[in-house]
């Protein structure tokens, strides 16, 4: 399982507990903007009762502003013309699915697992090109033919279940499946509240206000009363 400490990824981990999968979750320090995230998927994934492993890894090129901080992150872009595939934001991270996916099945084939679960959604992303079906498809393909698993006819089975669901869906499958939203972050930044402005908040928001429920990430620290380290 593939937990960013996310609300997607949240959900998908749950989810995959809930169909018999004993989960083991990677959780991936990439020097990414702020480590809040990291800690929120080592709390996740020890509520769910699952195992986890830190992969830390080094991404020196950088190439995004989630690795640069002189950059600047964009604020949310409401306008659906803009998120086409020539006007990527600055927050795409260069081949972060297919590194991320590659420890992942790596990972997979050593201990013999079935399957690797992703929390990747088509229907609000933000225009990046890792998270259309058409690239999880193609992925799979390249485990057919690239993996002693795939060449032996039991190919791991890449599963994206929140692919072709709105964020609105999936808050509601969390909300059945009591995902502790509390726990989650989604906002680009690291600051001690979500900032309010940038895309990924921006569709957190929309997909509590389209589900008809308050987002319990805005008062973390009244319910869960616990500290994070700071940046």
């Amino acid at each position: 399982m593939l937990l960013s400490g996310g609300l997607d990824s949240a959900v998908t981990l749950y989810l995959a507990r809930s169909l018999g999968y004993d989960c083991l979750c990677l959780i991936f320090d990439y020097a990414q903007r702020h480590k809040k995230e990291i800690w929120r998927a080592k709390r996740i994934a020890g509520m769910a009762g699952c195992s986890a492993e830190v992969l830390r890894i080094k991404l020196p090129w950088g190439g995004s502003s989630l690795l640069d901080k002189k950059l600047f992150v964009p604020a949310s872009r409401d306008n659906e013309t803009t998120r086409q595939r020539d006007n990527i934001p600055s927050t795409y991270v260069p081949a972060r699915n297919i590194i991320f996916l590659s420890f992942a099945l790596s990972c997979a084939e050593a201990i013999k697992a079935k399957a690797i679960f992703i929390g990747a959604h088509a229907h609000d992303y933000s225009g990046y090109p890792d998270c259309r079906p058409e690239f999880y498809r193609a992925f799979s393909a390249v485990i057919a033919s690239g993996t002693k698993c795939g060449c032996q006819g039991r190919p791991v089975v890449v599963k994206t279940p929140l692919i072709h669901k709105s964020k609105a869906q999936i808050i509601r499958l969390g909300q059945r499946l009591e995902v502790p939203f509390a726990l989650t972050w989604s906002c680009y930044q690291g600051g001690s509240r979500p900032c309010g402005s940038c895309e990924s908040c921006n569709f957190r928001e929309k997909g509590f206000r389209e589900a008809g429920l308050k987002d319990p990430a805005l008062s973390i620290k009244k319910r869960f009363n616990f500290r994070e380290r700071s940046r």
